[in-house]
């Protein structure tokens, strides 16, 4: 109960609470067309001019029932709690009008919009009031009994769409969350790649620039081409970003598409080979596999000591494909380094399709990544 207490109390107010609408004032309308009437028309109501004022006076708090729902609650009840007491001082028969049922509004606007101190003095403000108005009218018990179920009846559906809408919100800044990583591991997986790239063939053109000019074009025109489809594929990014209406997506590279990472003629010479039945792999792992060898070889080329092949096998295995990235570097001895942001990015995409990845030095040499991933992705 104390720790009840406490997250009541130090409950803030709800996020996204409407602005003043038409609704609002059309709310505030119906209720003092429907005071007016009441207090000309209604028999029996004793003290027409004050009631008539009074009810009039509680209904603008509605306007204010979101964004000020204590001082709304406390305007709307005080006035009830007057018509109470005037009623206990100078006995003069019925002073309710059924306009003032606008309170219950108030309270239901109290505990859905309010802060948590405010919810526990603005209930207890409305107890007081509502204990006076039995006392007044000398309420049976039956009387009680259905006005305390009424207006607890009230608080709850406040208190169920309350925490109804903060799940909807978290669950909203989870997806949020889900997509911020998404778009994390896709923007250091393909730019990553073309950067290093880029890197290792500007290595080379320093090298070779004073003496073989014919060979520095060529490595300048793969930097080129290089730099020309990072910027392209950076721009398709930000394009689906921000087109509000949705972009035209182009597909996913696939398994189908490790041919084109495959280099015979540079250093490191990079070797695809793709073996059994790899034509009917569900679209996620398919896009997957090529987004880990993508990123296997661009760690290869970043990191790997003296490296000068990097194999890339990919092959099925029953209900499962299986993805190798190899090559020849020197490791050096030591503990295995931290994980950066590459490899974090490529078990988190292995783990949410239902695989799993491993990386470390190989038996032979080098550093050698395995992932295994199943063949149709889980629901």
């Amino acid at each position: 109960m104390v720790t009840v207490r406490r997250s009541i109390w130090h409950e803030p107010r709800p996020a996204g609470a409407p602005p003043v609408g038409r609704f609002d004032w059309l709310l505030v309308g119906v209720f003092a067309a429907a005071a007016v009437v009441e207090g000309i028309a209604r028999p029996g109501v004793a003290w027409r001019p004050l009631v008539t004022v009074l009810a009039l006076a509680l209904i603008p708090a509605l306007l204010w029932r979101r964004s000020r729902p204590l001082i709304a609650a406390l305007v709307g009840w005080g006035v009830a709690g007057l018509l109470s007491v005037v009623q206990l001082t100078a006995p003069a028969g019925d002073l309710d009008l059924y306009s003032m049922m606008a309170v219950l509004t108030l309270l239901y606007s109290l505990v859905r919009w309010g802060s948590g101190p405010e919810i526990v003095w603005g209930t207890a403000f409305v107890t007081v009031v509502v204990a006076l108005g039995m006392y007044v009218s000398s309420a049976g018990w039956a009387d009680v009994f259905g006005g305390s179920v009424l207006l607890l009846l009230f608080v709850a559906l406040a208190a169920a769409f309350r925490y109804r809408a903060d799940l909807w919100r978290r669950q909203q800044r989870e997806i949020r969350n889900q997509e911020r990583m998404e778009l994390a591991r896709e923007l250091h997986d393909t730019v990553a790649h073309h950067v290093s790239a880029i890197s290792v063939q500007a290595q080379a053109g320093r090298v070779v620039a004073g003496t073989e000019p014919d060979k520095a074009a060529e490595i300048l025109a793969a930097i080129e081409s290089e730099a020309s489809r990072t910027l392209a594929e950076m721009r398709s990014m930000v394009r689906v970003l921000r087109d509000e209406e949705g972009a035209a997506f182009a597909p996913q590279p696939g398994v189908a598409d490790l041919q084109a990472l495959a280099r015979a003629g540079a250093t490191p010479t990079v070797e695809v080979s793709l073996d059994g039945s790899l034509s009917r792999l569900g679209r996620p792992v398919d896009a997957a596999l090529y987004r880990l060898a993508q990123e296997s070889l661009t760690n290869a080329v970043r990191h790997a000591r003296s490296v000068t092949r990097v194999g890339i096998d990919v092959r099925r295995e029953g209900d499962a494909v299986r993805l190798r990235v190899s090559d020849d570097g020197r490791t050096e001895p030591g503990p295995a380094p931290a994980p950066g942001f590459g490899l974090l990015g490529m078990a988190e995409r292995a783990q949410l399709l239902g695989g799993s990845l491993s990386a470390g030095p190989g038996p032979e040499g080098g550093w050698v990544v395995e992932a295994v991933l199943p063949v149709e992705a889980p629901a």
